[in-house]
């Protein structure tokens, strides 16, 4: 697909689609979901890696030198940050510089760009069932810096961590790997993403 609005996803693992198929991954799924109802959106433009950290995607950016602007722009990192135990205090300052450059990538318009927010892998199998309390707790104080910094500059901020948290008792959301979302959690964050998107974008 290249016609219509043109999209960049930014972001990590989740956003990449480790373990998925290209056509699993939820900024794919998104672009596809967005065009059926009825906002002809083209095939994603992702630049994502499993592992990064905050400064590690802007490090990325500033390499690949991306200038132009794009019509929709989204933004899911931190995970990687909570799991190397680096503090929520260096995670706020260089999310909203990503969030500034993201932004900009946006033409500037903040109903172009949303945040989402990040999953909580402590109740797969790898992160161990929900038995470790700490990682959920870990991921809500991140979440927490994300939706706060996010709203303050009225941008989206939509919040699929509930959703993540569903993968305790139900093992179809949980890919191969025992770690990341299979396809099917991805087409539920969408289900959420989509509409609160259109609310915007149709203003």
């Amino acid at each position: 697909m290249t016609n219509g609005l043109s999209y960049l996803a930014l972001g990590d693992s989740y956003t990449i689609g480790e373990s998925v198929t290209e056509n699993d991954r939820w900024p794919v799924q998104l672009s596809k979901s967005l065009t059926k109802s009825g906002v002809e959106v083209a095939s994603p433009q992702i630049v994502a890696r499993t592992g990064w950290t905050t400064d590690e995607l802007k490090a990325k950016i500033v390499s690949e030198n991306i200038t132009k602007t794009y019509d929709l722009v989204s933004l899911l990192i931190g995970v990687n940050n909570q799991y190397r135990g680096r503090s929520v205090e260096q995670f706020r300052t260089e999310f909203i510089d990503l969030l500034e450059t993201a932004l900009k990538f946006a033409g500037n318009k903040p109903e172009r760009l949303f945040v989402v927010s990040i999953p909580d892998w402590g109740v797969t199998p790898f992160g161990g069932k929900g038995q470790n309390k700490t990682i959920s707790e870990e991921i809500d104080f991140f979440n927490k810096v994300k939706k706060e910094e996010t709203e303050k500059k009225g941008i989206l901020y939509v919040d699929i961590t509930p959703i993540s948290r569903q993968a305790l008792n139900d093992a179809t959301l949980i890919a191969t790997d025992a770690l990341h979302p299979s396809g099917k959690m991805y087409q539920q964050w969408v289900e959420k993403i989509s509409p609160e998107l259109l609310k915007k974008i149709k203003k």
